[in-house]
């Protein structure tokens, strides 16, 4: 098969974006019709309480190419990712938000190393328009992630992304539950490359990404690939333990030497150990707790995502 042979897939996750559709579409379909070769738009509507779907669907007339996956309520970016790649008939697949934050004219950089034979190419925003506090918050994630999880990415939250069509079934057939895409790719890749790209400003809107949001999805990252935490809790714990011993035997010994009413004068001492070892106890309970949520989500065997319909132009009796 030819370079200008291979199909291109562009998968867009999609929540409350109608003030970013059209200026969406008006950069992106002309990136694609010039680089020369055939290719898909598969939009996820992740349950948008507006007129996203309405107005993607307008686009399907004139735009064939365009397939609108539609889900029946919110299951978040991931889900619609696994959706999308799910419904690929292309032999290269690109990510990429709708709120235009990572430039559609950034594409044809990403084929280019698809071209020359990588499956993964994974992306650093360079130049990011984001506030400070979040843009240092990503940077100390970014290091605490790959120090606990070994995945040798520079930038885990860029969502413009290339993956091959194995890579991207790979991830479908994974079935892992809550697990971050951009590092579980990388499981199944035999050559990637990372390069930079630009970053721009949201064009409308506000992000859907709270800074609860943003802890969660750390938290799935680090936990999904990588035991760490639960050998650092060990560590932690056995020192602690230790801390203890010592301390009692310091008490012991001074209540021998000056006696009982010594004691009672550090109950307050006690009292405060006590507590910061209570919380740590709490702690490792909590993250405890996240590995065996894991588990009996796992084991369940749910769906992750619920379809409610996918549009295609054309297709007869649209539901």
């Amino acid at each position: 098969m030819t370079d200008v042979a291979q199909k291109l897939a562009v998968v867009i996750p999609m929540f409350n974006e109608e003030r970013n559709v059209a200026g969406l579409f008006a950069r992106l379909l002309p990136v694609c019709t010039a680089l020369g070769r055939p290719f898909e738009i598969i939009c996820v509507d992740d349950g948008s309480k507006d007129h996203t779907a309405e107005l993607v669907r307008g686009l399907q007339n004139k735009h064939p190419e365009i397939v609108l996956v539609r889900f029946a309520r919110n299951f978040g970016q991931h889900a619609a990712i696994t959706a999308g790649f799910a419904q690929v008939s292309a032999d290269w697949v690109i990510t990429l938000d709708a709120d235009l934050q990572n430039p559609p004219e950034e594409i044809p950089n990403l084929v280019c190393e698809f071209a020359r034979g990588h499956d993964l190419i994974n992306t650093v925003r360079v130049g990011r328009q984001d506030t400070f506090f979040r843009k240092r918050a990503s940077r100390f994630t970014n290091a605490l992630v790959r120090r606990i999880s070994g995945i040798r990415l520079n930038d885990f939250g860029c969502m413009l992304r290339g993956y091959s069509s194995e890579v991207a079934k790979g991830i479908v057939r994974s079935r892992e539950y809550r697990t971050f895409i951009p590092a579980l790719a990388t499981l199944f890749a035999r050559n990637p490359v990372e390069i930079n790209v630009a970053h721009a400003a949201r064009a409308e809107g506000e992000s859907k990404y709270s800074l609860l949001k943003l802890f969660s999805l750390q938290l799935d990252l680090i936990t999904s690939f990588s035991v760490h935490p639960l050998r650092a809790l060990f560590l932690v714990g056995t020192g602690l333990a230790a801390l203890g011993l010592l301390l009692g035997a310091l008490i012991l010994i001074l209540r021998i030497i000056y006696g009982s009413h010594w004691a009672g004068d550090g109950t307050l001492t006690v009292l405060g150990i006590l507590m910061i070892f209570t919380g740590l106890q709490f702690f490792a309970f909590g993250l405890l707790g996240e590995y065996i949520g894991r588990i009996f989500q796992q084991v369940r065997e749910r769906e992750h995502y619920v379809v409610q319909g996918v549009d295609r132009a054309g297709d007869p009796g649209q539901t």
